[in-house]
């Protein structure tokens, strides 16, 4: 398997693995395909953070990080929001989602980003060091259970005046 960066050549490849990966999946809106594409043409966008998975010539895998900020009264933190993470249905669970989240990590951390967010399943994230947000203080602009808001720090203390609102770029739709 081999981890790179994303190439304008793979895009189409890249929307369609998106949206295979979530087409199941109860808890998605089942457009984060689209949410790619808006990411992209974002001032958001880092393109060293846009990573595909290859096995042969075959992409089976993607991870995004986008710029995000974390803000409270008196300071603001960037950091970094990481979605989706995406595989083909047939390569879920042979390791493509963690090589591309590790490789994302170290890349980011390389770029000098100290951590990064996320919205997943509880049982799959903390293998990697995330924690619940909320011990941080750190808190996403909508409702969601403290187990599926996440945060790894990248670099130690990155996340400690970042207690606050995560504040999403506007191509996430999120107000």
């Amino acid at each position: 398997m081999t981890i790179r960066k994303e190439e304008k050549k793979d895009y189409k490849t890249v929307f369609n693995l998106v949206e295979k990966a979530f087409e199941k999946e109860l808890m998605s809106d089942h457009k984060e395909q689209e949410l790619v594409e808006r990411l992209r043409n974002s001032e958001a966008f880092v393109p060293e953070l846009s990573l595909v998975a290859e096995i042969g010539e075959q992409i089976v895998g993607y991870v995004l990080l986008t710029k995000i900020q974390i803000v409270n009264e008196t300071f603001e933190t960037e950091s970094l929001a990481m979605a989706p993470v995406a595989v083909l249905p047939e390569f879920q669970g042979k390791g493509v989602g963690g090589r591309l989240i590790e490789s994302a990590h170290e890349k980011a951390k390389r770029l000098g980003f100290g951590s990064v967010v996320l919205l997943g399943h509880e049982g799959y994230y903390p293998r990697f060091g995330y924690e619940m947000a909320k011990k941080y203080g750190i808190r996403l602009p909508f409702e969601v259970p403290d187990e599926n808001c996440m945060v790894i720090e990248l670099v130690e203390k990155a996340l400690q005046h970042a207690n606050g609102i995560v504040k999403y770029p506007k191509e996430f739709g999120i107000e």
